[in-house]
């Protein structure tokens, strides 16, 4: 039969067509991603900067109102606020009023205070000298210097004064940019200056550990006993048929479960890193049991035989064969679920994990919030210092869950070589 060649010019021309359709689309995909992320990075990179205010400190007991012995009652209620205003009051002689004082007040952070009180606190020895120190300044001063608050319109929320004031300080280099350790590694606070992402961090880190532990082990035995020694019958089908529907879930009943087993039954502690690693094991435990399985139902049957074959028992050829051959693919679903699990918000909203706290948790049955839920909490705030924390927090969070999938592939690949 003779063939056409125009439907073959057409057919050709259609997959060329089909292919171009196809790099259109991964073009705009990327093209959509890259403006994304370029657009987090943007408005929150400046949140791992801070501005500092140099300041020339009188430690003079009798001016701090610090009585001797300096015990730590004595220190800490020094008036450390006093202090540093005097400091700033000094660079402008001219300032006399009352008002135009208060108002230069506020280029100082209320953690200026806090910051020569634990200063103080750690070096008794230095009271009755001068001393030189970097003071934080309020958020919509360190908002100007980082060009995110514009001087003029609507949205300029400082005075003019204020401004000018401002500008005299970094016109005599006692304005400095330096980076933020406390955003990594502090708690939340109601100033944006001072609020830090690390309580959130911490409490993220004990609710997947508690979220690991409790539902790795028992999706591995779960999906174990289905797969090699559960029989067909109608109870196996049930059960497998719930696994399968709960994998499918909203995470939001599973927060709700929680709220009403764990907390109003069993009476746990509310908001606490131990209470959302159970629901979020709940959440979980489907997904590992269905990598699970099907890992397990990838092994090759000649490993069984071979085990069996030499005098091994069922147990002993799934323990020692099936299972560690299994284990890259189940290892890959835990972490997945597990990078799941980190940016869940509904179900640690439902148990109380969205307190204010102002304290990093130093174990799991500590109250604390997750990642997710503050970034929740600061992008709910009017704030706009809280703007850039927010992109920032979400660098953070985008930057754990990369770090999650680069380990599963890489734990993929190495225990199956070893398998292998």
């Amino acid at each position: 039969m003779p063939v056409d060649p125009d439907k073959v010019r057409r057919r050709l021309w259609a997959e060329r067509r089909f292919h171009s359709y196809g790099i259109l689309a991964l073009l705009i995909a990327g093209g959509a991603l890259v403006f994304l992320v370029w657009t987090i990075v943007s408005a929150g990179h400046t949140a791992f900067y801070r501005t500092l205010l140099r300041l020339d400190l009188d430690l003079d007991p009798q001016r701090l109102g610090i009585q001797t012995p300096y015990s730590h009652e004595h220190l800490l209620d020094g008036q450390y606020y006093t202090a540093v205003n005097r400091a700033l009051f000094d660079l402008f002689p001219e300032v006399s009023g009352r008002p135009e004082k208060r108002e230069l007040a506020k280029i100082l952070s209320p953690g200026a205070e806090l910051d020569l009180r634990q200063y103080v606190m750690e070096h008794p020895g230095q009271i009755g000298q001068t001393l030189s120190m970097d003071l934080p300044v309020a958020a919509d001063f360190d908002q100007l210097y980082k060009g995110n608050l514009p001087r003029t319109g609507q949205g300029t929320m400082l005075s003019e004064a204020q401004m000018k004031w401002f500008d005299r300080l970094a016109d005599r280099g006692l304005i400095e940019y330096r980076f933020n350790p406390g955003f990594l590694f502090g708690a939340d606070s109601r100033y944006p200056e001072l609020a830090g992402i690390g309580g959130a961090i911490v409490g993220s880190f004990y609710s997947l550990l508690v979220c690991f532990l409790l539902a790795f082990p028992m999706g591995i035995a779960a999906a174990l006993y289905l797969e090699e020694f559960a029989g067909d019958n109608r109870l196996t089908r049930i059960i497998e048929a719930n696994i399968n529907n709960l994998a499918a879930v909203p995470s939001v009943i599973f927060g709700l479960l929680g709220l009403a087993v764990l907390l109003n039954f069993f009476g746990l502690p509310r908001g606490t890193p131990l209470v959302g690693g159970m629901v979020l094991a709940l959440m979980i435990l489907p997904t590992i049991i269905i990598a699970c399985r099907s890992s397990i139902r990838a092994v090759s049957p000649g490993i069984r035989q071979g085990a069996m074959a030499l005098g091994a028992s069922p147990v002993q050829v799934v323990f020692h064969q099936v299972l560690p051959a299994a284990m890259p693919g189940t290892l890959t679903g835990a972490i997945i679920g597990l990078a799941h699990a980190l940016g869940e918000t509904a179900p640690l909203l439902m148990i109380g994990m969205v307190a204010f706290i102002a304290s990093v948790p130093a174990t799991p049955m500590d109250s604390s919030a997750g990642l997710p839920v503050q970034i929740y909490l600061w992008a709910e705030s009017a704030e706009r210092g809280f703007v850039e924390k927010t992109a920032a927090a979400i660098i953070v969070i985008m930057s754990f869950l990369i770090l999650m999938n680069i380990l599963a592939v890489i734990i993929r690949s190495r225990t199956q070589t070893k398998v292998e």
